[in-house]
């Protein structure tokens, strides 16, 4: 599908889960967590994460789940634009080999040690569980916009009201039709979102039956026609990438769609933060 997102490798299954990772702790520095995963996975040596320079990532274990970890000096502030990306990459990386539990953006503990005894040790067995169902899984998200001419051309030839303000507005002064301009905009707006839950609603009948379950997520602009996220089986993933591809095809005129995955599930699961000490 154009537009699926491609992955750098981070973990792959089959190490053995005696091997300990960790980074050597310094004064200054914090244990920044971005998920979990199983505890025999084998880490690639080039991941790397948030940070300026870019943290190595390492593996703290306890018990059969591990957490994807680097180190991050303290005093300097997260949030970069660079930041986010890198948590989302490093994740979605992993997600692509292994089953992961996403961490929100921003978790951050004292070290090593920390991470065991606020995080894995009293999460384990919730944490296992939910990786195990996780097995074979993982996220797309379908996003579609639409055609602004073509979306406001199909409002326009429905809704009589909204055809003749426009043509009312059409040539003159701002400032002389400005109740109707925002008139305009109000109908505009509820036709497009008509077509969006229309369009959204005919997506996801095609596609849940080939998905383990579906989530809904809000328009990110208001041209948006679609935006789905699909927790999808691996066993499944070309008969699914077909289905969308076929929907791109039938709106290829009116709306641009895209599939991105595969992703670590964010809107399915999420790991809990380390607890407060």
């Amino acid at each position: 599908m154009p537009g699926s997102a491609g992955k750098t490798e981070t973990a792959r299954p089959g190490q053995d889960p005696r091997r300990e990772e960790t980074a050597r702790h310094e004064p200054g520095r914090g244990s920044y967590v971005y998920g979990i995963v199983p505890g025999d996975v084998e880490l690639d040596p080039e991941a790397r994460g948030v940070g300026d320079p870019p943290g190595r990532i390492h593996l703290v274990r306890h018990g059969d789940v591990a957490a994807l970890v680097s180190e991050v000096a303290l005093d300097r502030p997260l949030g970069r634009p660079d930041d986010l990306v890198a948590h989302q990459r490093l994740l979605d990386g992993a997600a692509a080999e292994v089953p992961v539990l996403p961490l929100r953006f921003g978790a951050v503990v004292t070290d090593s040690k920390a991470v065991v005894e606020e995080l894995l040790k009293p999460h384990h067995d919730e944490f296992l569980t939910a990786l195990n169902d996780l097995e074979g899984q993982a996220e797309y998200v379908v996003k579609g916009r639409y055609v602004e001419r073509v979306v406001i051309g199909e409002v326009l030839a429905e809704n009589r009201e909204a055809a003749r303000l426009r043509e009312e507005i059409r040539g003159k002064p701002e400032d002389a039709t400005w109740d109707a301009r925002i008139r305009l905009g109000e109908l505009l707006g509820e036709g497009v979102e008509a077509r969006r839950d229309a369009d959204t609603e005919t997506l996801v009948a095609a596609l849940a039956p080939l998905s383990v379950a579906v989530a809904l997520r809000e328009p990110t602009h208001e041209q948006d026609a679609v935006h789905v996220a699909f927790l999808v089986e691996a066993e499944r993933q070309d008969e699914f990438e077909q289905v969308v591809d076929e929907f791109g095809e039938r709106w290829t005129d009116r709306v641009t769609l895209r599939l991105l995955g595969p992703l670590a599930p964010y809107d399915f699961v999420m790991a809990p933060a380390p607890e407060e000490g």
